[in-house]
């Protein structure tokens, strides 16, 4: 997934690259179970530093690169506002400290999208305003974590249930336009849900400013990939020997 996707940005040269939450995992501060033996939260964010974020802003320098808060990256705000609140305003208020200073986005440049950060205290503050974390680009396109960005009735997409689903819908605003719930990123093989039910896959949108008009291109990641004509197959290293559907491609 990730040879593919940074592969594509390299190519494309997008404007924008919005990266629509949880790519962080962080379950180490979440509700599911982890086996204490498998905690690695250091190397977690280390991961996306060097296989994601590094490799994405080299690939792109001169992109603008978001990031939108997801409920992944909320569970460390939201173990701090319930376990710790006074460590949260010390580290707020006196320290200046924010949740992109603490998974290290500024070193690549990227702009987090939260409407609530340490400062937010209590644990029904914080999940209210993850509720609003969205970004409308060029007053055209709008990315939001949950489904109910759908219900802002502009053309766009949300995550967070990594299965591809696409919405037909219509205004006088933006014509016939799509709303596409996105396949995601992440490894499937979980341990505490069926990941193999959910889907790979991104986005590629073209958006006309002048006209409001859309066009939007999902790709499906299966064992192989296609972009614009080129084809990637998933090697064994990738993919726990998964055999190529197109071999000699």
């Amino acid at each position: 997934y990730l040879r593919v996707f940074i592969d594509t940005c390299k190519r494309i040269q997008p404007d924008v690259i919005c990266l629509n939450g949880d790519i962080f995992d962080l379950p180490e501060f979440g509700k599911y179970h982890v086996d204490p033996r498998e905690w690695d939260v250091v190397g977690r964010i280390r991961f996306v530093w060097d296989h994601i974020l590094g490799p994405l802003r080299e690939a792109c320098p001169d992109a603008q690169i978001d990031l939108i808060e997801g409920n992944h990256e909320h569970r460390m705000l939201q173990l701090l506002a319930d376990a710790t609140p006074a460590m949260q305003v010390v580290l707020s208020d006196l320290h200046g400290w924010t949740v992109s200073k603490l998974l290290g986005l500024d070193k690549f440049q990227i702009n987090y999208i939260a409407r609530s950060d340490l400062a937010a205290v209590s644990k029904m503050e914080v999940q209210k305003e993850l509720a609003k974390n969205y970004k409308v680009y060029w007053d055209v396109f709008l990315a939001h974590h949950f489904p109910h960005g759908r219900s802002f009735a502009q053309p766009g997409w949300h995550g967070h249930h990594h299965k591809h689903v696409v919405w037909q819908e219509y205004n006088r605003i933006y014509g016939s336009y799509e709303w596409h719930q996105l396949g995601a990123g992440h490894r499937r093989q979980a341990d505490y849900c069926e990941g193999e039910r959910w889907g790979n896959g991104f986005l590629i949108a073209h958006c006309n400013v002048e006209t409001k008009s859309t066009a939007m291109e999902y790709v499906q990641i299966t064992d192989f990939a296609v972009v614009g004509g080129k084809y990637y197959e998933r090697t064994k290293e990738e993919g726990a020997g998964l055999e190529s559907v197109w071999p000699g491609r």
